[in-house]
C-alpha cells in the first residue's frame, strides 16, 4: 500500500506529465525507482492516477466532446467528422493495449528500456518539429492522418516512448500544425484513457485503496488541466525542441544512475 503523500507526488507528475511529450509511464516508473519508493504498479497508474488524466481532458475539451456527441443528432459534418476519426484512431492502440499488456505490467518497466525509448523517441520528437512542413490546421485531418497517428499510438504501451509525444511527432511528420498535433493528440487520448481505466478499477477498488485513490485522482486531474493549458500556450510562440533535450537529458542520467546501481 502506497502512502497519500506518494498517492499526491504521483499524481502530480501524472498531470504534468501525462500531456507533455515526455512519457507520463516514465516518469511514473523512475520516480520511485530514483526515490526508493516501492513500484505503486501498473493498476494504480490507470485506476487512480489516469482516471485523473481523464477528468482533466473532459474539464478542458467538454465542448469539443459535446459538439461531436451533439453531431451525431444535429448531422453537423466537422464535429461528427473528427468523432469518426478519433474512434479510427483509438482502434490500434486498443488492440495493442489487449495483446501486450501482461508485457506492459512486467517486461516494459524496466528503467534502461525506459532510458531508450525516452532517447530514441526524444529524439525522434525533435527532428519531425525541424523538418516537417507544420501548415495545416485540425480541420484538415484526414482518415489516413488518423490511422498514422493511431497506429503511432500503440507504441505507447511502451513505457518512455510517451503517447503525446509520438503521436504529435506523427502529426507534425504528416504536416500539421503544432496547435493542431496537440490537440487532436489530447482528443485522441481520451477514449483510450477511458478504456484502460475501466479495465484497472474495479482491481482498486477490491485492494481498498479509496483514500489513495482519490488524492492521487485529485491532483492528476488538476494539474492535468493546468499542464493542458500551459502547453498549448507555449506551442503559441516555442517549439518541442525543449522537451527532445529533455528526454535524451533524462535519458542519460536514468543511464547512468542504472549502471552505478549495478556496480
Amino acid at each position: 500500500m502506497i502512502s497519500t503523500f506518494h498517492s499526491i507526488a504521483l499524481g502530480i507528475v501524472q498531470g504534468l506529465t501525462a500531456f507533455l511529450p515526455v512519457s507520463s509511464e516514465a516518469h511514473l516508473i523512475l520516480v520511485p525507482w530514483l526515490m526508493n519508493w516501492t513500484d505503486q504498479g501498473l493498476a494504480f497508474d490507470l485506476a487512480a492516477l489516469h482516471l485523473g488524466t481523464l477528468m482533466a481532458l473532459l474539464i478542458y475539451y467538454w465542448r469539443e466532446w459535446l459538439d461531436m456527441g451533439l453531431s451525431l443528432a444535429s448531422g453537423r459534418e466537422m464535429p461528427r467528422r473528427l468523432l469518426f476519426l478519433l474512434i479510427i484512431g483509438t482502434i490500434p492502440a486498443a488492440v495493442a493495449g489487449a495483446l501486450l499488456q501482461k508485457e506492459a505490467e512486467t517486461l516494459f518497466r524496466s528503467p534502461l528500456l525506459i532510458a531508450a525509448t525516452l532517447a530514441i523517441f526524444g529524439i525522434l520528437l525533435g527532428l519531425a518539429d525541424k523538418i516537417s512542413a507544420r501548415n495545416r490546421p485540425l480541420e484538415e485531418i484526414n482518415l489516413r492522418d488518423a490511422l498514422v497517428i493511431g497506429l503511432s499510438q500503440a507504441l505507447a504501451i511502451i513505457p518512455g516512448v510517451s503517447r503525446s509525444g509520438i503521436t504529435i511527432t506523427a502529426a507534425s511528420l504528416l504536416g500539421l500544425d503544432r496547435e493542431a498535433a496537440a490537440n487532436f493528440s489530447f482528443l485522441m487520448a481520451g477514449p483510450i484513457v477511458a478504456g484502460a481505466v475501466m479495465l484497472e478499477l474495479h482491481k482498486m477498488i477490491h485492494a481498498h485503496l479509496d483514500a489513495q485513490l482519490g488524492w492521487g485522482f485529485a491532483a492528476s486531474a488538476i494539474f492535468g488541466v493546468l499542464a493542458i493549458a500551459a502547453l498549448l500556450k507555449f506551442l503559441r510562440t516555442r517549439t518541442y525542441q525543449p522537451f527532445a533535450i529533455y528526454r535524451v537529458a533524462l535519458a542519460v542520467i536514468v543511464a547512468a544512475v542504472w549502471l552505478v546501481r549495478l556496480a
